[in-house]
Formats: C-alpha cells, structure tokens, sequence
C-alpha cells in the first residue's frame, strides 16, 4: 500500500491534492502536513513511498525540507509544487535530487503520471537495494578461522586501493568471493565487477571477449562489439583462472596494464580504459612460467598483492558456520524452513576429505536438506555424502 505525504500550507490545496490522490488509487495512504516543521517530524516517525512538498512556506521552507529529506532517505521520491518557481527553482531542486517539480496549479494529468513514475520508481530502488543485499549475501564470506581472518584483514587494507590483486588457491576454495569482497569494499563499487572465465574461452575468441572486435574483423563479426575491458570501464575487471590464458593473449592484457590502452580485433583506434584488475588462478604460475606457459613480466604485473584462499581441509573449523549458513541460503531457496544439524552431524562433517572445497561441501549440504528428514544426524551425513 503506497505511502504518501502532502506538505502544503495552504489548507484548501492540501485537501484537493489529498482528494485528487485518494481518487486516483483508493489503496493509497494519505497523510497531510501543514508546514515543513510538522513534515519533517512525520518524516522522522514513518516511512513515506512519496512527498508532494510545496516550496514557499512559512519557517521551514521547502528546500529544506527536500534537504532533509534526501539525506535521510534518498530513496523516497519527493515531488516539488510551487506557484512561485522558475527555471532555475526546478533545475535546483532537480539538483538537490527531487524526483520531479510542478508548477501551480498543476495538470491534473501530469500531476497524476508524475505521482505513478515516483511510485515505480521508489519500488525499484527498493527492489534493487533488496536483490543487491541478496548477492551480497551469496557472495559473503562466512567463518572465523584465523586462515579466514587474515584474509579479511588484507581484503580491508587492499581494497580502498587501485593495487592490482591476485588470487590464488584450489578449485572451489572462494577464489571468487575475495575478488568480490575486494570490489564491493573499494571505491568502484558504484560501477561494474566484470567476470572473465579464461579457462571456458577458447584461445581463438579470448581476444575478441577481453578486447571487443570491429564489424568484419572476421567471418562471425557481423557488428561491433564491446569487449570485458571497455564493459568494466570504470569498474573492476575480474580475470578468472587466467593461467589458462595463451601467451598471445597475455602479451595484450600486458600492454592494456602499462598503458591502460586496449585496440578491439580489427580496429586501428586505441580506446583509453579505466579498469581494475584482480586476477585469479588454482595452478602454480612460477611453475607455469618456468615451462614457459606464462609471461613472467605479466605475472609481476599482476601480482602486486597476493592473497591465497586456503582449501577447506586447512580450516575445518569453520564448517560449523559454514553449515549454518548453507543450511538458512539453501532452506530460503526452496522456500522451506532451514533443518536442524545435529552435532555429530556436524562432527561428522568435519571429519571428511573435502577435495571439492567450498562447492563441493554446499553441495553435500544441499544434498543433505533435500534428502534427510527435519533433523539431520551423523548417520545421515554417512548415508548421504557419498565420501
């Protein structure tokens, strides 16, 4: 049920916009605020979907009330009313962040599609605030070993920072969670965490995926076409397993760091790009580089800081927490109620090989809520986890 408030001073306009907005849609809930004073108390008691706010009123003006408003609860959509304004009022309150400025008297049509697109847009921060806590939640790292802690501490020191972080650690470790965690805590995180599987691109396409291609760079290219690079502009760029990467490729992202430059396959310009690059990998790259499998000045590059995602078998002693968390994500998933995870379930948990890593132990999870009764035991974890 949407949530509106009227500031006006003028009493018989309040009670017309009140009228007109509870004739448009009988579910909305209206309140009246006769000055900016009592505006700003109700503001501080509830939670408004909308606020038609006039401008010139007696002691607390308008502004100030849109001020307050915006830093509160920059979500709310706050129309401006005035019979007074300009230009140069709306293009401030525009500025200020009111989602739109009418003018006295208002169009009743514009008043009431304006109303409606501040309503939208209200549910859509809020979804997008919703699904963006969702993700965050998928991507948190969960325990308190002190393997986990120290890793936690470097992601706090280096992520504030443009340094460049590689990640290194078995298959299913996390390797991915860090890189996120890395973003979300640095001053990109407004902008995009572009993902780059270098294993699943095969080494003809990789340029043409890191770097974008011109329309008949080849045979498929039948249109321009942006490359991670230009995607992440701005943003972070997030190169997974990128010992699987070819030499020749490389040597282009080698160039793109010294020079923060990128040329699309069958392109003449250079395109200047503003990217961060975390990098990860579960194979040993001074090994690789010894063989001659990757570029040693690359990796130098790269590997400005190092953080290694220790395996599951290193730090047993999260698997309780780890548990706890699987156990409420995967419930909340199927829509059920979490199960309970008796204590020797638990133990026996703990006492398994978990070559798999973090993937492989939500899937066992998983395979454990799906198959067992509400009470999950150490017998269970036996019949079930096929170890």
């Amino acid at each position: 049920m949407p949530k509106i408030l009227v500031v006006e001073d003028e009493a018989a306009i309040r009670r017309v916009l009140v009228k007109i907005l509870a004739e448009q849609d009988d579910k909305n809930e209206i309140e009246e605020a006769e000055n900016g004073k009592v505006a700003i108390a109700k503001f501080k008691e509830s939670d408004y979907d909308l606020v038609l706010c006039d401008i010139k009123m007696p002691g607390v003006d308008g502004i100030e009330v849109l001020d307050f408003m915006i830093k509160e609860k920059p979500e709310t959509a706050v129309i401006m009313i005035s019979g007074h304004g300009d230009l140069d009022t709306a293009v401030d309150c525009i500025k200020k962040g009111a989602f739109d400025y009418i003018s006295k008297p208002p169009d009743l049509n514009r008043l009431l599609q304006t109303v409606k697109l501040g309503l939208e847009r209200k549910n859509l921060v809020v979804e997008n605030k919703s699904l963006k806590r969702k993700v965050a939640k998928r991507f948190q790292m969960v325990g308190s070993s002190k393997a986990l802690d120290a890793i936690t501490t470097m992601i706090d020191k280096v992520a504030p920072t443009e340094a460049r972080v590689l990640i290194t650690g078995p298959n299913g470790s996390g390797k991915e969670l860090v890189a996120h965690q890395l973003h979300q805590k640095s001053e990109r995180n407004k902008e995009r965490l572009v993902e780059v599987n270098c294993a699943a691109i095969p080494s003809e396409l990789i340029e043409s995926e890191l770097f974008g291609h011109k329309k008949g760079a080849f045979t498929s290219a039948i249109k321009d076409r942006q490359g991670k690079f230009e995607l992440a502009n701005g943003g972070t760029l997030f190169l997974d397993e990128i010992g699987d990467m070819s030499l020749s490729a490389q040597a282009k992202v080698l160039r793109a760091l010294q020079e923060n430059k990128i040329t699309p396959v069958g392109g003449e310009r250079e395109m200047k790009v503003n990217v961060r690059i975390l990098a990860a990998t579960n194979k040993d790259l001074k090994t690789e580089i010894a063989e001659g499998r990757f570029r040693e000045d690359l990796f130098h590059r790269l590997s400005v800081i190092i953080i290694h995602v220790p395996p599951l078998n290193d730090r047993k002693e999260d698997i309780p927490e780890l548990t706890d968390h699987f156990n409420h994500m995967i419930a909340n998933d199927y829509g059920n109620a979490p199960k309970l995870f008796k204590a020797d379930a638990i133990a026996a948990l703990q006492k398994l090989d978990w070559t798999g890593n973090i993937r492989e132990f939500r899937n066992v999870i998983e395979r454990l809520i799906i198959l067992c009764d509400r009470e999950i035991s150490g017998k269970d974890v036996k019949m079930f986890a096929n170890k």
